[in-house]
């Protein structure tokens, strides 16, 4: 299990998705209980882009491995 997410990362579906289409982000935290909605056409991209994706349980364990003290539903690790 990974304890903490380091180096550059984007927190949120938008801000995620315009990077990804930008051609940034090596590697995508995707929420599990997050709104499927909300996060396919997201991980879509990723997979259409080669961004690596690895899922996390819960957004609030995805928010404490970001260092902050809200929920995330998505992160993205920047290049």
């Amino acid at each position: 299990m990974i304890d903490s997410i380091v180096g550059n990362k984007l927190i949120g579906i938008k801000q995620c998705t315009k990077s990804i289409k930008n051609g940034k982000g090596t590697v995508l935290y995707v929420a599990k209980d997050a709104e499927i909605n909300l996060t396919k056409s997201l991980i879509d991209l990723g997979i259409e882009k080669n961004v690596k994706i690895i899922y996390i349980n819960t957004m609030k364990e995805l928010g404490k491995m970001c260092s902050i003290d809200v929920k995330a539903s998505a992160v993205l690790v920047l290049e």
